[in-house]
C-alpha cells in the first residue's frame, strides 16, 4: 500500500531530524553554555505546589515511559504479560491511573507559573511555555487513547514497537503507523516534537546526572548577619 508523502515526513523524516537537533543541540549547549545545563529549580520562590505538581508528574510520567520503553525493548515478554485478559485488564487501567496522576502534577506545574502575580512566573521564559504545552497535549492524547482507543498496549506492540525498530535500523518503515487514526498519529508526532525541544529547555536536565556530587567535599554554609553595635540592648523594654 503506498504511502502518502506526508506520513513519510511526519514519520520518516522528522524522527531522525529531531533526533539528530536532539543530540547535536544538546552536546552543543553542554560545551558552549555549561551553566545553563540544569532544570532552573523554583523551589525557593514557591515550594508547595512544587512539591504536589513534582512529585506526581515525575512519578507517573517516569512509570509511563518505563512501560513503553521495556515494551518497545522485550515485545516477546510484553506480549506474554498482556496475553490474559486479566492481566491486560489491570494493566489497561495501571496505565490510565499513571496518566491522570501525571497530568494533575503537570497541570499543577502549570497553574503555578500561570497564576496572576506568581513568583515563578516571574522566571518563565517562552520555551517553558511550548515546552509545558506539548508536554500537556502529549499526555492528554495518551489519556484519550487509553479511553477511547481500548487495548493500545496491545497494538502498540504490533504497530509503533516495528515502526521504532525500523527507525533504529535505518531503514524506516510508516507502513505500520501511517494508517492509524489521526488521534493516534498525533501522539506520536507530538511525542518526537517534545524530542525537538529537548536541547533547547529545561529538559536536558535529564542527562545531567549529578554523579561529581559521589566525591565532591562537603560545602560549609555559613549564615553572614551583621553584629550589633557595642553597648545595643538587643531587648526591647
Amino acid at each position: 500500500m503506498l504511502i502518502p508523502n506526508i506520513d513519510i515526513f511526519w514519520f520518516v523524516a522528522l524522527p531522525y531530524l529531531d533526533l539528530a537537533l536532539a543530540i547535536g543541540g544538546g552536546i552543543y549547549r553542554y560545551y558552549r553554555h555549561r551553566f545553563t545545563y540544569s532544570s532552573l529549580s523554583s523551589q525557593l520562590l514557591e515550594n508547595r505546589k512544587l512539591f504536589w505538581g513534582s512529585v506526581s508528574w515525575h512519578y507517573g510520567i517516569t512509570l509511563i515511559l518505563l512501560a513503553h520503553l521495556l515494551a518497545a525493548l522485550f515485545p516477546g515478554a510484553a506480549a506474554w504479560a498482556l496475553g490474559g485478559p486479566i492481566r491486560l485488564m489491570v494493566l489497561e487501567f495501571t496505565g490510565m491511573a499513571l496518566a491522570l496522576y501525571a497530568l494533575v502534577g503537570l497541570l499543577i506545574l502549570i497553574g503555578r507559573r500561570w497564576r496572576t502575580f506568581s513568583l515563578p512566573r516571574a522566571t518563565t521564559s517562552y520555551m517553558d511555555g511550548f515546552l509545558l504545552f506539548f508536554l500537556l497535549l502529549q499526555v492528554v492524547t495518551g489519556l484519550g487513547l487509553s479511553l477511547f482507543n481500548r487495548w493500545g498496549s496491545l497494538w502498540y506492540l504490533k504497530t509503533a514497537v516495528p515502526w521504532f525498530w525500523s527507525l533504529a535500523r535505518l531503514h524506516p518503515d510508516a507502513s505500520t503507523v501511517a494508517f492509524l487514526p489521526g488521534f493516534v498519529q498525533v501522539h506520536f508526532v507530538v511525542g518526537f516534537i517534545v524530542i525537538l525541544l529537548f536541547p533547547f529547555s529545561r529538559l536536558v536536565h535529564l542527562v545531567k546526572f549529578p554523579l561529581p556530587y559521589l566525591w565532591r567535599p562537603y560545602q560549609v554554609v555559613m549564615w553572614h548577619r551583621p553584629r550589633p553595635a557595642a553597648g545595643t540592648n538587643r531587648s526591647r523594654a
